[in-house]
């Protein structure tokens, strides 16, 4: 029997909370960056180690750091004067009952395929010095893909949960338009290194919003004060559109650090669209969590997902199969407000074993604790009976971990 606790709240929901914090970091902020090459990398190597021994092998990919280059913007176009530097670290099997695998070469064009597909600027070969310092493991956690049933690789603990509030949506959503390729072509000059924070107070939401421009579409700084605008009546039109009827006012601030009339030194100006260029590193673990946001309100687990093995690495399992058994609870089980799910394992045991497996609940005033703890407790058991399932999609890359 696995060791499930359900247990009521007695606390607003965030949506019902004065104050309210979220951010979101855009595919082309330096942590994102990293989060996603790294998540690629382990995608690519399980595919490998599928490919070549019908099995997946010890990987952690998840300590990439970028390390940031040096650039000159300039109105019209500037130049690149130092190339970025991508670290990829921590272990992998490189070589498995005398067959050797490539790892630096697959992980290399991981990153230049992303590099490719997701910043239009960025060309991976003139702009990036990709670095491998990717180790073999240790002997016990190496061991720990020959035994049956795999366990854990590590004692952790994840926190997920449902659903999301308006304040969430609105500040996923808008990065997601802003970084859309229908954006893109209408404004060019918009990078892809975009964040957004969104402040809620009671019903009135402030976002600000930090885009890069990319200097060669900007003629002037006029042009580049008009055109800022105009990117921020867009996100006007459309966060109206999307969540509008969520709140009662909603404003938009976008790069609150420009100051007309300093030139070059008062515009968010980048070469290649991204900080990374020349201003900002970026490291694994330190962008958005796997439901896309960085939620201050609500709890966090610690762990970085992206890069981790998809087979025994709880750090990255758990954090995902909390927010999905989170979503399973509130869809089918009613009368629920808010709910968090817990879930912590302990290294050596099967991952569909948790030491606790917990569910926190914020529940409608008329509704009683012991009428839907079966239920609860019910989807808990199908999640986890279905876990090397969930485990097989994380292998495949189908569940975004940023």
């Amino acid at each position: 029997m696995r060791n499930i606790l359900v247990e009521s709240l007695d606390k607003l929901p965030v949506e019902e909370q004065q104050v309210e914090l979220v951010e979101r970091k855009g595919v082309g902020h330096p942590d994102s960056i990293c989060d996603a090459i790294m998540e690629a990398s382990s995608v690519a190597l399980s595919r490998e180690y599928l490919s070549a021994f019908g099995k997946i092998l010890h990987h952690n990919i998840d300590k990439g750091l970028l390390v940031a280059g040096r650039t000159s913007p300039k109105i019209g176009g500037g130049s690149v004067e130092e190339k970025m530097k991508l670290v990829f670290g921590d272990r992998a099997v490189q070589e498995f009952k005398g067959v050797k695998i490539p790892v630096t070469q697959i992980v290399f064009d991981t990153a230049k395929d992303w590099f490719r597909r997701n910043l239009r600027f960025v060309d991976p070969d003139q702009h990036v010095l990709l670095i491998d310092e990717i180790k073999p493991g240790s002997p016990e956690l190496v061991d720990i893909f020959e035994r049956e049933p795999i366990g854990a690789n590590d004692t952790s603990a994840a926190v997920g949960y449902a659903p999301l509030t308006a304040t969430e949506r609105i500040v996923l959503g808008v990065e997601r338009y802003l970084n859309s390729p229908e954006f893109k072509s209408a404004f060019p000059e918009s990078g892809e290194d975009i964040k957004v924070m969104g402040y809620r107070r009671r019903r009135e939401l402030i976002l600000t919003v930090a885009m890069a421009f990319v200097d060669r579409f900007v003629p002037s700084e006029v042009a580049y004060f008009a055109r800022r605008e105009e990117i921020r009546d867009a996100i006007d039109e459309f966060v109206t559109r999307v969540g509008g009827g969520e709140f009662e006012r909603i404003k938009v601030d976008l790069n609150t650090l420009d100051a007309p009339g300093r030139g070059e030194a008062g515009m968010y100006l980048t070469v290649l669209g991204t900080s990374a260029e020349g201003a900002d590193g970026g490291q694994v673990g330190r962008g958005n969590k796997v439901n896309g946001v960085i939620a201050l309100n609500r709890p966090m687990s610690t762990e970085a997902a992206a890069g981790k093995n998809p087979v025994s690495h709880v750090g990255k399992i758990y954090n995902l199969l909390t927010h999905r058994i989170a979503d399973q609870v509130h869809r089918s089980v009613p009368g629920i407000r808010e709910v968090y799910i817990w879930l912590c394992s302990q290294i050596g045991q099967p991952i569909d074993q948790p030491l606790i497996a917990s569910a926190q609940l914020i529940l409608k005033p008329s509704v009683q604790l012991a009428e839907i703890a079966p239920q609860i407790e019910a989807v808990i058991e199908r999640e986890l009976g279905e876990i090397h399932t969930f485990t097989e999609r994380l292998a495949r890359g189908e569940l975004k971990v940023w």
